[in-house]
């Protein structure tokens, strides 16, 4: 799967939880732009790993900062 197909269905699967309807770039952080608390980023993650049929571990979502970074990691891990 491509990175903008991956972007496209991350978006999809972002829109639940995009309380405030922030507009969401490349550099969007999760924590502060869109104000995920761990719960909510546990859910964001746990759908992800769903559609995408992949396991994102816990260094790598330490690592995973802006939106960007989460569609590189997500397109990197299908490509295993």
């Amino acid at each position: 799967m491509d990175r903008a197909t991956v972007d496209a269905k991350i978006r999809e699967l972002a829109e639940p939880f995009n309380k405030k309807g922030v507009e969401i770039t490349e550099a969007t952080t999760f924590a502060t732009d869109l104000e995920f608390d761990s719960l909510t980023v546990m859910d964001f993650v746990a759908a992800i790993e769903d559609e995408f049929d992949i396991i994102i571990s816990m260094n790598q979502q330490a690592e995973i900062e802006t939106y960007g970074q989460l569609v590189d990691t997500v397109t990197r891990l299908q490509a295993d």
